[in-house]
């Protein structure tokens, strides 16, 4: 059976109605609703009535433009509206140029025309995987998280994140490579945000690879770009993340997916400071600063037949390790109050008051899932909070985010044979048989990471 829209809304703007059906009929694979504009005027309404997940916004609109003038300014105005917006610049003439222009201005991402339609469904999943991203963290214009150190995004004030805090702190001014190191949920790209901030590109781009969201196929082109006719579908020059994020910052989540085969690759332009895109003789000048983050155990990543050595040594001049949620219980309380806070203004709820069963068993949980699975439990008892009424053990649902050693749960019983009533069953089994580590349990139910976190969403895991 096939899984029904992964996002909500989607908005794309462009003066040629051909674009606007061709772009609505394959968008309506990922998205419950498309909605097509030919202005960015015509477009204003929906937006502003309706968030959308994505905007897909052309480059230009008057007749004979060329220089992408218009969609710029554009571009300026959606993100004045709305400073996480994630905007996807649709460019022709002189698409490079374009790209790394709209990107340095706050563009998630482009797609050039004539696309692959293959490019245009992974490049739209992964914008709107980060906007998803974005509001989960609390990062959607609502409200501001609380302050882990002066201006930090970073919650909590524990010895563990005061050592995270000051180690940012002095890396973040220097052009250092930042390997950041943690399980699951424990907030590396938040890691990641706060040494961008704290760096001499702070006003420059931040480009993010999730290199454990895009398929082995697509990475080299993604990380490197390509020429027009490198391969099959590469119709027009494309320029990569490494070259979009000249003079700022590049973010490489999930590095330990990085095939091996282009290890050495990412190692010579590192190295080098220079790209050469698929399917080109003459290498690029860059200028960038490298943060990566990994989920893999230290023993993993120091095997030289998983990871290039020669290439951590590049990555990690300065190595971060996030602590998990158990190693630094004084912060919960912390958590606790922003996140209901954050939930209860989100749903437009009256603030839940905690009742003493449930602050003693929110802070004696051994969380996982780490804060992202305490994020998870605070949103589901916001929601289901009883008026007047303060909230107790059963309202978090503790029991399914089982502690990190926890026996598998008998299979579900024959005689119910509801699909999605299993599939909630496995998944929980896959996770909590691997500690609720994303990679493992994906690989045992067969599934890719974006499949196991859309799966996660949709059984609100």
């Amino acid at each position: 059976m096939a899984d029904g829209p992964e996002y909500g809304f989607c908005v794309v703007i462009d003066d040629d109605e051909d674009i606007l059906v061709a772009a609505q009929l394959l968008l309506r694979r990922l998205f419950a609703d498309v909605a097509t504009a030919r202005s960015p005027d015509e477009a204003l309404p929906l937006i502003r009535a309706r968030t959308p997940d994505v905007v897909l916004l052309d480059a230009n609109f008057a007749r004979g433009a060329t220089d992408a003038a218009e969609g710029l300014a554009w571009l300026d105005k959606l993100l004045a509206i709305d400073p996480e917006m994630v905007v996807v610049m649709i460019t022709a003439h002189a698409g490079i140029q374009v790209a790394v222009a709209a990107m340095k201005r706050g563009a998630t991402d482009f797609v050039s025309k004539p696309w692959s339609n293959e490019k245009l469904l992974a490049t739209v999943r992964t914008a709107a995987a980060l906007r998803r991203s974005r509001v989960a963290a609390g990062r959607g214009g609502a409200t501001p998280p609380i302050a882990g150190a002066a201006g930090s995004t970073l919650l909590g004030r524990s010895p563990a994140m005061a050592r995270v805090h000051s180690l940012i702190a002095r890396a973040g001014p220097t052009d250092a490579n930042v390997l950041v190191l943690g399980e699951n949920g424990t907030g590396k790209e938040l890691v990641a945000r706060e040494l961008h901030r704290q760096s001499l590109r702070a006003d420059k781009v931040m480009l993010t690879v999730d290199l454990g969201a895009v398929s082995e196929e697509l990475i080299d082109s993604e990380l490197f770009g390509h020429v027009k006719g490198a391969f099959t579908d590469a119709r027009a020059d494309r320029v990569g993340r490494i070259q979009a994020a000249d003079g700022g910052t590049l973010f490489l989540d999930e590095i330990g997916n990085l095939p091996l085969r282009l290890q050495p690759k990412l190692l010579t332009a590192l190295e080098q400071r220079q790209v050469t895109p698929v399917g080109a003789n003459k290498p690029v000048p860059v200028d960038i600063r490298v943060i990566a983050a990994t989920n893999l155990p230290p023993e993993k990543l120091r095997d030289e037949a998983h990871f290039r050595q020669d290439l951590l040594f590049r990555l990690n001049t300065v190595e971060i390790d996030l602590p998990p949620l158990r190693d630094r219980p004084e912060d919960v309380p912390e958590l606790i109050g922003h996140y209901l806070g954050h939930y209860a203004k989100r749903y437009g709820r009256a603030l839940p008051r905690l009742g003493p069963a449930a602050e003693r068993a929110l802070l004696a949980h051994d969380w996982p899932g780490n804060v992202r699975a305490l994020r998870h439990a605070l949103e589901r008892a916001v929601i289901l909070a009883r008026e007047d009424q303060a909230l107790e053990p059963e309202d978090f649902a503790l029991a399914s985010a089982a502690p990190r050693i926890a026996p598998v749960a008998a299979p579900p019983p024959l005689d119910d044979l509801n699909l999605d009533r299993v599939e909630r069953r496995l998944v929980e089994e896959a996770l909590r048989k691997h500690g609720y580590n994303i990679s493992l349990a994906a690989g045992e139910l067969g599934l890719s990471r974006a499949a196991l976190y859309r799966r996660m969403e949709k059984h609100g895991l």
